[in-house]
């Protein structure tokens, strides 16, 4: 890429990008040259980027109330199986409410180091409780005694969190179970789309979509390029 990024301000109260970065990638995305299944296409991805971009299991997490109110944020990837892609949180917290009263999510992977995207729109669905607690039993103590304290997405005062923090420690010591309101959600893909950015906004896009009425264990895809 070639820096280029220009902001101006017309304004006191507001700001203009006249410009930003080219993109130049060297390598070429084609229907015709990616893996049939995109969870694959995904994993072979991220293992080829692991040394060269910072943090790439950050992801953005789009849900929606009943009512189609979105809301984003970022969360860490922790796992991509067969079905989907997983991560972790409290139950009770805003992103979990909304999943439960409108399961359809997007998920979106910006690897700005390497000028590659992956956006995925799929549905939810809650990870058994033995993944949940062989994942919450690997975290650090730490991250173990923080689930607990923990009231996610709710208000809370000042020093109360610590307070929780303080009380947990004390309670459970070294040995920390997993929360019953705490656990994964699995994010399992009806569109898969690969993004590589390419010069004068010409990137290359190839998306996935699943075969309607195919299972979840063994999906068949579409798989097209989409125009800048």
């Amino acid at each position: 890429m070639t820096l280029g990024t220009v902001i101006t301000q017309p304004s006191p109260d507001s700001l203009k990008v006249t410009a930003h970065e080219q993109y130049n990638t060297p390598d070429h995305l084609t229907p015709t040259n990616v893996l049939p299944d995109p969870l694959a296409q995904f994993r072979q991805w991220f293992t080829a980027i692991q040394s060269a971009v910072h943090e790439p299991e950050a992801m953005t997490l789009s849900t929606a109330t009943a009512a189609g109110v979105p809301s984003s944020r970022t969360v860490l990837l922790k796992q991509v199986d067969s079905h989907g892609f997983v991560f972790f949180t409290n139950y009770a917290s805003r992103k979990s409410r909304e999943l439960a009263e409108n399961p359809h999510a997007a998920l979106s992977f910006y690897w700005r180091e390497v000028a590659k995207q992956v956006r995925v729109v799929g549905r939810a669905e809650r990870v058994s409780r033995a993944e949940s607690e062989e994942y919450f039993r690997s975290r650090p103590l730490g991250s173990q005694i923080g689930a607990w304290a923990s009231r996610q997405s709710s208000v809370v005062a000042e020093g109360e969190v610590q307070a929780r923090v303080d009380r947990f420690m004390e309670e459970f010591g070294g040995e920390v179970p997993a929360p019953d309101f705490w656990g994964g959600w699995r994010i399992v893909p009806d569109e898969v789309e690969f993004w590589l950015g390419k010069p004068s906004r010409l990137h290359d896009r190839v998306c996935y979509t699943r075969v309607e009425g195919t299972p979840d264990d063994a999906p068949q895809w579409k798989i097209v390029r989409l125009s800048p």
